[in-house]
C-alpha cells in the first residue's frame, strides 16, 4: 500500500486555489437539490431510498474513475488511498446514514442549524490537529454564517428537543469536518475512490434494513436522478477541490447548500420561505461573497514568499 504519512502541505497557486473553490461550490450546488428532488419521490421506505441512491452514486463514481484514469487505473486508486481515504470513506457512509435516521427524530432546521457550525469545526480541527493558520477574516466570515443560519433556522426551535436525533446532527457535522480535514491535508491522495466507498457503504447498511427494493419507473428516474446528480456528481466536485483550498474555506463554501435548497423548493414546489429564513440567507450569502471576495483580492496581490503560499525562492 502506498506510503500516505502527512506531508507538509504543497503549494497550491492562486488559479489552483480559485478552481478548487468553484468546485466546492459546485458540490454544495448539486447537493442543495436534494430536497426538491426527494419531494418527487413517492417511496415508504427510507432506507429503499438510502439504497437506490447510493446505487446509482456508486455506479456515477466508478464510470467516472473508469472514464478518466481506465480501469486499472481506477483499480489502482482504489488500492493507494490508504487510511486516510478510509478515513473520509467512513465520515461520508456515516454522515449521510446518519442524517436519514435523524429525520425522524428531530427537524430538518436543527440538522440544518448544526450542519451552520460545519465550518467552525473544520477550522478548529485544522488548527488543532496540523496548525493550518485560519485568517481574522474567515473566523468573521464563519461567525456571520453561523448567525446566519441560526436566524433561518430560529422559528422551527420551539419543538421538543430529541437528544438522539441531535446527538445524530451533530455527529453529521462532526463527519462532515473530518472528511474536509483529511480531503485538504492528505491532498496527494485522490479522494473520489473513498467517496465512492462511503457511498457504497451507506448503500449496504440500508439494503439490510430496507423492507423492499422495488419502487415504480417513475421513482426510479428520481432516483437516478438523486443519485447520480445531487450524490455522485456533488461528491466527485467536493473530492476534487476540497484538497486545494484551506479546510475552513471549503466548509464556509459548503454552507450554500443549506442556503440554496429551500430556494429551490420555493421554486419548483411553490413552497414560500419565511422572512427569517430570507433574512438569514440573505446575512449567510453577503457573508460567504464577501468572503470570497477578499481572497481574490489577496490572490491578486504579489506572490511574497510565506505570505500568498507560494514556495520561497531558492
Amino acid at each position: 500500500m502506498t506510503d500516505t504519512a502527512s506531508p507538509p502541505l504543497p503549494a497550491v497557486s492562486p488559479r489552483e486555489e480559485r478552481i478548487g473553490m468553484l468546485l466546492v461550490f459546485l458540490s454544495a450546488l448539486m447537493w442543495s437539490f436534494g430536497g426538491t428532488i426527494a419531494r418527487f419521490i413517492h417511496v415508504d421506505d427510507s432506507w429503499t431510498v438510502v439504497f437506490w441512491r447510493s446505487a446509482w452514486a456508486v455506479a456515477f463514481l466508478v464510470a467516472f474513475m473508469v472514464w478518466r484514469d481506465g480501469w486499472r487505473g481506477t483499480l489502482r486508486l482504489f488500492r493507494d488511498m490508504g487510511m486516510p481515504g478510509l478515513g473520509v470513506a467512513f465520515c461520508f457512509a456515516t454522515a449521510s446514514t446518519s442524517f436519514i435516521v435523524a429525520l425522524a427524530y428531530t427537524t430538518v432546521a436543527n440538522i440544518l442549524l448544526m450542519q451552520a457550525g460545519v465550518p467552525l469545526l473544520a477550522a478548529l480541527l485544522a488548527w488543532l490537529l496540523f496548525r493550518e493558520r485560519v485568517s481574522q477574516a474567515t473566523w468573521i466570515a464563519i461567525a456571520a454564517v453561523i448567525a446566519g443560519v441560526a436566524i433561518m433556522v430560529s422559528e422551527s426551535l420551539g419543538g421538543a428537543v430529541s437528544p438522539i436525533g441531535d446527538g445524530l446532527a451533530l455527529l453529521i457535522a462532526v463527519m462532515f469536518s473530518f472528511a474536509t480535514v483529511i480531503t485538504r491535508r492528505f491532498s496527494h491522495v485522490r479522494m473520489v475512490p473513498a467517496t465512492c466507498l462511503g457511498a457504497l457503504v451507506a448503500g449496504i447498511f440500508a439494503a439490510a434494513r430496507a423492507t423492499e427494493f422495488a419502487v415504480s419507473a417513475r421513482d426510479m428516474g428520481f432516483l437516478f436522478a438523486f443519485g447520480v446528480i445531487n450524490l455522485g456528481v456533488g461528491l466527485a466536485f467536493f473530492a476534487m477541490g476540497a484538497r486545494l483550498v484551506p479546510a475552513a474555506i471549503a466548509a464556509l463554501l459548503g454552507t450554500f447548500e443549506p442556503i440554496l435548497g429551500p430556494i429551490w423548493v420555493w421554486l419548483v414546489h411553490s413552497e414560500v420561505p419565511s422572512v427569517r429564513t430570507i433574512i438569514g440567507g440573505a446575512v449567510v450569502v453577503t457573508a460567504l461573497l464577501v468572503h470570497i471576495g477578499l481572497e481574490f483580492k489577496r490572490q491578486a496581490r504579489p506572490a511574497r514568499p510565506g505570505i500568498t503560499g507560494l514556495p520561497s525562492p531558492n
